[in-house]
């Protein structure tokens, strides 16, 4: 019998705000239980940290670059998204007799909806704000990108509308006898965060500890980083100012995980949770203040670039697994899809398939690296590509110094150690690694001989300039 998929989506999750993690206090029993039922990635990168190409890439398992999608469109200059004539495996699948639904945050295209590729049924976003407007005509946002109570009880707020259509979406399939696939993108935590009050109240901004990061200087690093601190007007945030911001946050992602924990006990009362690969992750992380930092943009930062992955599957997935292999979360995905489905894998893929790992057995030839790209968005053009060791970063800025970090010493990449002479093998090593990885992935950045120069050359100049 072929298995259900559920696929879950929080937007801007950090890797290190669930409780599974054991990193911080946010509660996650729902997500924490999943993970603790299946498979837990110890080491999940996006291949872009940045919504909308994320998603494409998802969707269509290749880099985003390789069809244009440099950044999220609409915000300023125009670029490509993934066209309705571009791949997704969700045809795919469809042809194998699953019935697929989107519902929530689509990022695919600005005037191409999910239907057009691939699935079958979609709920949007929109359909929530209509809902919002006419049941609450008179609320009305006031607190900005550092976020605020939502005045409407939990019941009517977005993550648990948009796990309310999942479930009877879910509800619907089961009555047919078809596999089904629903795909659900929840908007938060992005920021701003607006939780309901139940959730608020939950967490006191005097509570939450600093980011370890928070310290941050800027010293030796790229001009941009800094820069990013007036562009938000947040050059002067203390840790006082952030404090509530974050509480939000957290809030946020517990509602979330509440939602969640209502669509897991609907497949359950279904009778369809033990054929269903249920699989948790988030498209990138998000600054928070780390770093002093809002958002997501100039920087490769585990913060933004570390993402929480969980796939339960029973009967194939051993429980308790930890997989501390590193993948490539939106372009290992629908290798792994198309593999536990005995479908041909398409050469051009950039990911492999999980099945191996998420049976508890080791790949000895499986990558010993996390490489993520960024291009640039609202506030200019600025490309970047990142290779991560166990131990090493290493940060391709094109138009700045570069950046490395120690992170056996440096767990929180504060100290750029870039122009260290001692540091010059492994530099050369990780641009070699990395200009590989491009080239045969097919980014269009490196196939200049001035840009592999740069890499496999080393003509790049490791001076800091502060």
């Amino acid at each position: 019998m072929k298995p259900n998929i559920l696929i879950i989506v929080a937007d801007q999750q950090r890797y290190d705000c669930i409780g599974y993690a054991g990193k911080y206090p946010v509660q996650t029993p729902n997500i924490d239980k999943l993970a603790g039922e299946g498979a837990w990635f110890a080491n999940a990168y996006t291949p872009i940290p940045i919504c909308a190409p994320a998603r494409q890439s998802f969707l269509n398992g290749r880099r985003p670059e390789t069809f244009g999608a440099l950044w999220n469109y609409g915000i300023t200059l125009d670029i490509p998204a993934l066209e309705p004539n571009e791949y997704t495996w969700v045809r795919d699948i469809g042809k194998e007799g699953y019935q697929s639904a989107f519902i929530g945050k689509w990022s695919g295209h600005p005037v191409h909806g999910p239907l057009e590729y691939g699935f079958d049924h979609a709920v949007s976003l929109e359909e929530y704000n209509t809902f919002r407007k006419e049941k609450y005509p008179d609320l009305e946002y006031k607190g900005g990108w550092m976020g605020e109570v939502d005045p409407v009880p939990y019941q009517d707020n977005v993550s648990h509308w948009l796990a309310d259509k999942a479930i009877e979406q879910m509800k619907q399939y089961a009555h047919e006898a078809r596999p089904w696939h629903i795909r659900l993108d929840f908007p938060g935590p992005h920021l701003p965060c607006r939780p309901s009050r139940e959730f608020a109240q939950l967490y006191r901004g005097e509570d939450i500890p600093p980011w370890p990061s928070f310290k941050e200087d800027f010293h030796k690093k790229p001009y941009i980083q800094m820069q990013q601190l007036y562009s938000w007007d947040i050059e002067n945030y203390t840790w006082e100012d952030w404090q509530d911001t974050v509480a939000y946050y957290y809030a946020t992602i517990t509602e979330i995980d509440h939602a969640v924990g209502r669509v897991l006990k609907a497949l359950e009362d279904i009778g369809q949770a033990d054929n269903t690969i249920v699989i948790y992750t988030s498209d990138h992380g998000d600054m928070c203040g780390s770093h002093r930092m809002l958002d997501k943009h100039y920087i490769m930062y585990d913060d933004v670039v570390k993402v929480p992955l969980a796939v339960r599957w029973p009967g194939v997935i051993p429980p308790s697994l930890i997989v501390e292999e590193f993948v490539c979360h939106f372009l290992d995905l629908p290798a792994t899809l198309l593999d536990i489905l005995d479908k041909e894998i398409p050469e051009f893929f950039s990911g492999r398939s999980l099945l191996t790992l998420l049976r508890g057995e080791k790949a000895d030839d499986w990558r010993k690296e996390a490489i993520a790209t960024y291009n640039g968005q609202q506030f200019g053009l600025y490309t970047q590509r990142m290779i991560r060791t166990h131990d090493w970063k290493y940060v391709w800025n094109t138009t700045d110094i570069d950046e490395l970090y120690d992170l056996k010493r440096d767990p929180h990449e504060l100290y750029n150690v870039i122009d260290r002479e001692e540091n010059a093998e492994i530099i050369k090593e990780l641009r070699r690694r990395l200009y590989e990885t491009l080239i045969r992935e097919g980014d269009g950045l490196v196939k200049s001989h001035w840009m592999k120069n740069q890499l496999l050359n080393n003509k790049k100049i490791n001076i800091t300039a502060r």
